[in-house]
């Protein structure tokens, strides 16, 4: 038998290779002192995670009470902790609207609002549920929005890698004028300024000059009389002050200003599944409580502008207020039947047309040429 070569002693082991029971104790002390060191960092939580959101327009309702909110301090909250974000304007961080989609792409924005009327120039589809005169009222356009969300959705995912976790709405866009006039058509030849391709499209389709000027220009340029009228929010308009230079305030919804709100696929994938989940939770709820202060806020703009006693939330005004009509609402299908379905398939395209006749034709009752 080959015994295997014996281990020569060396200092301070004993024969059979442990150290002896008092060295044994050394370590085992020191070794709980460099434990006892590292304990106190090992129960400090993991530094929380930082997301950027690029919010909505500055000074409305919708920002400084609801997003601005939601990021800076639900958020936290829902997720003990674990997140933290930070939220500016998109408008004042230097972006344009319409790059939004190819930003959130990039990852140079990772989280953040798009607005699908501005998107349309590039994307005439994502636009479909807020065609200007399809909406007159906030549960019509939720009715279009349930047709049409998973198009967007899946349009917003393959074209640019954009998960839509969230839809808003701004409150109802409608005619603020100068002069008097008591309905659409009564807009010809007049300089009205828009904010967005279809907005245009319908004005042009009554005679009237479409201007498109952004929502912090529109003072300056009524003022200066380049413009006779405005499409905008009510309650917007009254927070710019064009309650001391209008006195004609139309009810009828040209739009509303709807908005897509979403993140860097690879981004959002890269957060822990619960944190996913928490964020989804508390976005279900932000966008209720904005489309429910949507509808607040139109009627409230409507109560301040005519100086009515339910004003709260503005500055009273002394504006005519224009009633909606039966005939109104006849002229309103045939502009967006014979004006702005056309415009928006030709753009579109007539995979749009068949998408559109497919979903909201049905329940809306007018129909897209596809030809």
């Amino acid at each position: 038998m080959v015994m295997p070569p014996s281990i020569p002693d060396q200092p301070g082991r004993s024969p059979r290779g442990r150290r002896p029971a008092k060295y044994r104790l050394a370590a085992l002390a020191a070794a709980l002192l460099l434990l006892a060191g590292w304990l106190p960092a090992m129960a400090q939580e993991a530094a929380p995670i930082l997301l950027k959101v690029a919010g909505g327009l500055a000074g409305l309702v919708q920002y400084d009470r609801y997003e601005a909110p939601f990021w800076t301090t639900q958020v936290p909250r829902l997720t003990q902790g674990r997140v933290q974000a930070e939220i500016a304007p998109f408008d004042r961080s230097g972006i344009r609207s319409q790059d939004m989609p190819a930003l959130i792409r990039l990852g140079v924005v990772p989280f953040g609002n798009i607005h699908l009327a501005m998107a349309a120039g590039d994307e005439p589809e994502l636009n479909a549920i807020d065609l200007p005169v399809l909406n007159p009222d906030l549960a019509t356009l939720r009715q279009s929005l349930a047709l049409w969300r998973p198009r967007i959705a899946r349009l917003l995912l393959e074209r640019y890698g954009v998960e839509l976790l969230a839809v808003y709405t701004y409150p109802a866009q409608v005619v603020f004028c100068r002069e008097a006039f008591a309905r659409l058509d009564d807009l010809r030849g007049r300089r009205v300024r828009v904010s967005s391709v279809g907005q245009a499209e319908l004005l042009e389709a009554v005679g009237a000059i479409p201007v498109v000027i952004p929502f912090a220009e529109i003072m300056p340029a009524m003022r200066r009389q380049v413009v006779d009228c405005a499409v905008t929010g009510s309650l917007s308009g009254n927070a710019l002050g064009l309650q001391t230079i209008t006195s004609h305030l139309s009810r009828q919804a040209i739009s509303w200003g709807v908005t897509a709100f979403g993140a860097n696929r690879t981004i959002w994938q890269g957060l822990p599944g619960l944190v996913r989940d928490q964020l989804q939770g508390g976005l279900a709820q932000l966008e209720e409580e904005i489309w429910q202060a949507a509808g607040q806020e139109t009627e409230e703009g409507f109560a301040c502008n005519a100086g009515r006693p339910e004003c709260r939330l503005g500055t009273p005004g002394h504006m005519v207020l224009l009633e909606d009509s039966p005939q109104e609402r006849r002229r309103r299908d045939e502009l967006l039947r014979d004006a702005v379905l056309p415009a928006w398939v030709r753009r579109c395209g007539s995979e749009c047309a068949e998408a559109w006749n497919a979903t909201i034709a049905p329940v809306r009752g007018i129909l897209a040429p596809e030809g």
